[in-house]
């Protein structure tokens, strides 16, 4: 009988490992309480496949990224695309490192990028630039490409209300598998750290003309990212796009479902201000169309640790998830885990070494 697993959550990582599993023989059953994949956090984001540029102060995420990124490319060729113009750029007195230290950290890592010696004219107040490589995510060929191949695994529109564990399976509302992914990034059963749940804010614009990707690095500052849309482009800042810190999910949604347009208004003005620093002629290329609104769930510290880690805990798997190229550590490290497990390991046989050396020493006649 093959083995069974229980998927909760519908995410970037949820359909990933989903897709994996099955290709290995594994059944497998996606739990989605929305009514559509990739809706809430993995569909509600700068569409980033990172290289590891955003990471300077955290060297397990910058290797997650850099190993995930290239396989990500490999395994779905067509849910991402090159961003032509992607530059990073460290700024004059507002980065927490300067641009030297920042460039030979991402050499050191063996990131490929550009060094750009003249800045594009629309920037300013900086001290540096890179060209990178980096691609947009294609969220909507993404949600049809999974749908299509896990559409007959898949649950939606179902909120796990429980699942209960006995030494030889689990039950996730009546059901039973073998083994259970929480893949809600937190958000159903909490990962064994400390960590909190951080409603956010991304305000996405119209540009009248193409315009680069432009992300200033690194510490409390902001980028403009290019989506799948032409022309549809998200404005996010690391001091202004957080609306709190909350050490419970439902806190976190509670925050969410209080925001109000003068607080939509009020951060918008803050962020303009903010890019407008580094980009003074943004306003004139750009024109506000809306809010999104989502909860990231990041491990507590001032390290800027966004690498994936996953948790086991009896049969049931916690995945906190990283970036989205870094789904291949996730899967890999649940594979891992199952393999060490008691009775999933290989008898070992007392004496297999002794008892060759023996015979071979038993044929063997000195002459």
């Amino acid at each position: 009988m093959s083995i069974s697993f229980a998927i909760i959550g519908g995410g970037w990582y949820g359909c990933h490992i989903a897709c994996s599993l099955r290709a290995l023989g594994f059944g497998v059953t996606v739990f989605e309480h929305q009514p559509r994949l990739l809706h809430l956090a993995s569909g509600n984001n700068q569409f980033r496949l990172h290289l590891g540029f955003h990471y300077a102060r955290h060297y397990g995420t910058r290797m997650q990224s850099r190993e995930g990124f290239s396989r990500f490319v490999e395994r779905y060729p067509e849910l991402s695309r090159p961003v032509p113009d992607n530059i990073y750029a460290v700024p004059c007195g507002d980065s927490l490192i300067d641009f030297l230290t920042y460039k030979l950290i991402m050499t050191s890592s063996g990131i490929e990028f550009t060094e750009l010696y003249d800045h594009p004219p629309m920037l300013t107040n900086l001290e540096g630039c890179l060209k990178v490589p980096e691609r947009v995510l294609l969220i909507d060929r993404a949600r049809r490409y999974f749908l299509d191949r896990l559409s007959e695994n898949l649950v939606l529109g179902h909120r796990v209300a429980a699942i209960e564990e006995t030494e030889a399976a689990v039950h996730v509302d009546g059901q039973r598998f073998d083994f259970v992914i929480d893949a809600t990034w937190g958000h159903f059963s909490k990962p064994p750290i400390e960590l909190f749940y951080e409603p956010t804010l991304l305000l996405y614009y119209e540009a009248n003309c193409d315009f680069p990707a432009i992300t200033m690095v690194d510490g409390p500052l902001c980028s403009i990212y290019p989506t799948e849309d032409p022309g549809l482009y998200t404005l996010s800042s690391v001091p202004h796009t957080p609306l709190g810190r909350f050490s419970t999910s439902e806190a976190a949604r509670q925050a969410l479902d209080a925001v109000d347009p003068a607080l939509v208004a009020s951060k918008v003005e803050l962020m303009e201000q903010q890019i407008a620093r580094y980009v003074p002629g943004y306003k004139d290329v750009f024109r506000f169309i809306g809010p999104q609104f989502s909860i990231k769930t990041k491990p507590s510290g001032s390290f800027d640790d966004r690498s994936c880690y996953v948790f086991k805990t009896g049969r049931v798997f916690s995945v906190m998830s990283g970036k989205i190229d870094t789904i291949f550590y996730a899967m890999e490290r649940i594979l891992s885990l199952i393999e060490a497990m008691p009775d999933a390991s290989v008898p070992a046989e007392a004496g297999g070494l002794r008892e060759e050396v023996l015979r071979s020493a038993a044929s063997w006649t000195p002459t």
